[in-house]
């Protein structure tokens, strides 16, 4: 059979194998996915898991429970060799091992884009995946615990502030989330007050969230405005020394929680360690029918889709001519590729991906959102509704679409769980604090020296033998001695 390797199981990993298992006959090929996760995230619901909205595990979907004919590999790709139809496949324990393939599939996803700010890879945090969004949230939690605790001043505004950098989509879902969180909190801490919190967003452009237009944006920024929170915009951020942020206005943010959202770039580990075509922003260069390749030469066995991949916009509308990596285009691009893959198994011509935006929709906290497509543009409580229908719809499954609308249900009845478990990153510190440790073995002493005796000191001076020592013992005499 031929073998089909996809490296990745985000959206568009997941997606593909998801939609080879349906198109593909019984024995027409043998499909393996590689992901160092057993997981994939529905990341567009981050912000609701660091705010408490959403129970974590329910944003995720468990490769190995919903591929059912798909083999899957939990370890990292380090190095595709298209030329020899090799991969290298390294787990976290063991030796790695080259994996023979006949159709490979690039759906590495994307990661943090940052920039050589000092203190930021010290003291910031991504939003990239589930574990990330429930440090936020911990974080937060904690931090209200220990504000608490604390007369008014520098240490506890401190501890109550949060800074997030950048102002697209991601940014602007999880500043507005948290704020709200915070405010949920305030009625559970009788020592803090509003004024106490202090929430930052940091942005190097002029305007927010550039996917919706600009009169949707300035409600944003007023709407954010009214629940306290600080926009600088035009701002760059020069510097995160022991959590205290430098603006290049002058002014320094101290703060115990630093939240970058500013960029994503395509997976570098990947796209070096592979022979196929790359673009100048470290992207594989993609075919519109998402094959890997240009318009006019193709690399047979090789596809791509998703954030890693630069696949042509054909509406006219994307950035640079290439569709933006979001969760949209990679679903979408995933379903067409696992056609076109069986397409070309079969012989038959590949159809070239087309996909006009639907628009962009964003929740800013419970009961509020922005949506906007074209010039139609939802403000609150609607556009929050939309928020949840268009994603709830989205999550793949319905055993997890039930679990994700069954959080809502119980928070919209019972209100947020606001517990912190933070301490679950390091779960033994209470069995290692009283655990009986074997007692450390006696030192071995080493034996004592005799006393010095002044007056065999004094004789040894002056060359003669102590009185105290024994006179000299001479041999007998005998017949054999004095002959």
């Amino acid at each position: 059979m031929p073998k089909i390797l996809i490296v990745g199981g985000g959206y568009a990993g997941f997606y593909t194998a998801w939609k080879l298992e349906k198109h593909l006959r019984k024995g027409e090929a043998e499909v393996t996915v590689v992901d160092p996760l057993p997981y994939m995230t529905y990341q567009p619901f981050l912000p609701e898991v660091a705010a408490g909205e959403i129970e974590a595990r329910h944003v995720i979907v468990g490769l190995r429970r919903h591929l059912k004919k798909t083999r899957v590999i939990t370890a990292k790709v380090t190095g595709i060799d298209h030329a020899n139809r090799t991969a290298t496949i390294t787990p976290a324990e063991g030796e790695a091992w080259q994996e023979t393939y006949d159709q490979i599939v690039v759906t590495a996803g994307a990661v943090s884009r940052t920039f050589p700010i000092p203190g930021i890879a010290e003291n910031a945090i991504g939003l990239k995946t589930i574990e990330e969004a429930v440090a936020i949230r911990d974080r937060i939690l904690t931090n209200f615990d220990r504000a608490a605790n604390l007369p008014a001043g520098p240490e506890r505004d401190r501890l109550l502030t949060v800074v997030v950098v950048g102002g697209g989509f991601a940014g602007i879902e999880v500043f507005a989330e948290t704020r709200a969180l915070a405010s949920s909190l305030l009625k559970d801490y009788p020592q803090l007050s509003f004024e106490d919190t202090h929430f930052h967003l940091v942005e190097a452009m002029g305007r927010i969230m550039p996917e919706v237009s600009l009169q949707t944006s300035e409600w944003v920024l007023k709407d954010l405005a009214k629940r306290g929170a600080n926009v600088h915009l035009d701002t760059q951020l020069t510097g995160a020394v022991d959590g205290n942020v430098e603006l290049s206005t002058g002014e320094v943010i101290p703060t115990d929680l630093i939240i970058w959202t500013a960029g994503v770039m395509a997976n570098p580990t990947v796209v070096r360690g592979s022979d196929l075509p790359a673009e100048e922003r470290g992207r594989i260069r993609t075919r519109a029918d998402l094959r890997v390749g240009t318009p006019e030469e193709v690399v047979e066995g090789a596809w791509a889709a998703g954030d890693v991949s630069a696949v042509p916009d054909l509406t006219g509308k994307g950035v640079g001519g290439y569709c933006v990596p979001n969760a949209q285009h990679a679903v979408r691009q995933a379903k067409l590729l696992a056609k076109n893959l069986v397409a070309v198994l079969r012989g038959e011509v590949p159809r070239e991906y087309i996909h006009k935006n639907l628009g962009a929709v964003a929740g800013l906290g419970l009961y509020n959102g922005v949506f906007q497509s074209g010039k139609i543009a939802l403000k609150g409580f609607i556009a929050w509704c939309a928020h949840r229908g268009y994603h709830g719809l989205a999550m793949p499954s319905w055993e997890r679409k039930w679990r994700v609308i069954g959080d809502w249900w119980h928070n919209f009845w019972l209100h947020r769980d606001n517990v912190s478990l933070q301490a679950v990153q390091n779960p033994r510190y209470v069995f290692e604090e009283f655990a009986a440790r074997p007692r450390p073995a006696a030192p071995v002493e080493a034996p004592a020296a005799p006393p010095i005796d002044p007056k065999s000191v004094k004789a040894e001076a002056e060359g003669k033998a102590p009185e105290s020592a024994p006179a000299e013992k001479k041999a007998p005499a005998t017949a054999d001695a004095s002959a």
